[in-house]
């Protein structure tokens, strides 16, 4: 080799780069976020107003309203004393005409009344307020939301809930406090109405089998103008709610906060070259609404809600 060879050579590896072995992001034009992190989807956050919030059972639990599914403590782990041939029968249509009194007998105990919005309900209130929240759609039957002062027209009650009931044969509307009074005396709610039999009245939530709400039928048009997904305190178990995830465009960032990994977030730690808009806080709801509350610079508005409310 010659002496120009070797010159030629030696300047060539001195000017080579490191750039040029990168490989080049395949989701820069959908990229939102600068980490996929908490503070990151915070920073994020600030831009959006049309956030939708997915509100499972878990973002209750602190105001002493069991979940469904966590092992011990779970509502269908604890049912045992109605006899039930399996937990999920007490949600069951055809089971409640044949033996309405155990769900009535659960109905007592969650019973919106009895309970009080927790630090995640009134989170997303501060983002209501703030104008950054499109719409909170909720598996829970509880009304915490609307408890906490969040309008209705923001909240889609995928599962129903105790608001209102209606008998089963006339179809007569009963407000939440009539039912709360009578069970308050009785065992199982009957319909009042002259012309009617005697129908039961049945809280209006969604039992297994039945129809979800129409409001629910319209997510389509909401996620697609979703800009940021809050999923909360869900296993992400149920469909056809589960799969609402799915449903927003293909740059919105996404956010999960349970206890566990759940829905596509289960496989995020595994395909990360694959993530781009997948984040995962694992915590408890009200302590992450908390981390949440101060990267978004929003503690003095939060006292002052908490104050008022």
């Amino acid at each position: 080799m010659s002496q120009f060879d070797i010159e030629n050579l030696d300047n060539s590896i001195q000017n080579l780069s490191l750039d040029d072995e990168i490989v080049q992001d395949p989701f820069k034009d959908i990229r939102k976020l600068e980490k996929l992190d908490l503070p990151s989807f915070a920073k994020y956050m600030k831009t959006c107003s049309n956030i939708i919030f997915m509100n499972g059972a878990g973002i209750s639990t602190s105001a002493g309203i069991p979940d469904f599914r966590s092992p011990g403590t779970g509502l269908y782990d604890n049912l045992q004393k109605y006899n039930l041939p399996n937990p999920q029968s007490i949600f069951e249509l055809e089971y409640f005409l044949k033996n309405p009194e155990p769900f009535f007998t659960l109905s007592k105990e969650l019973m919106p009344s009895n309970f009080k919005p927790t630090i995640t309900h009134y989170f997303q209130k501060l983002l209501v307020d703030q104008q950054m929240v499109r719409k909170i759609y909720t598996q829970n039957i509880d009304n915490l939301e609307l408890m906490a002062g969040i309008s209705n027209d923001k909240i889609i009650h995928a599962h129903g809930s105790f608001r209102t009931g209606h008998c089963l044969e006339c179809r007569t509307e009963y407000t939440m406090e009539w039912m709360k009074e009578k069970l308050e005396k009785e065992t199982i709610l009957y319909c009042e109405k002259d012309e009617c039999s005697g129908g039961l009245v049945k809280p209006d939530i969604v039992f297994f089998g039945e129809c979800l709400p129409n409001e629910f039928m319209n997510f389509r048009h909401d996620f697609s103008q979703c800009d940021c997904l809050i999923v909360m305190g869900t296993s992400l178990k149920v469909a056809p709610f589960s799969k609402l995830p799915l449903a927003v465009k293909i740059d919105c960032p996404k956010l999960l906060i349970n206890r566990d990994l759940a829905g596509e977030w289960q496989n995020y730690t595994t395909n990360t070259d694959k993530n781009y808009r997948l984040v995962v806080e694992l915590n408890e709801c009200d302590a992450a609404c908390l981390k949440l509350i101060k990267l978004l610079d929003l503690e003095k508005d939060f006292e002052k809600l908490l104050k008022k409310n």
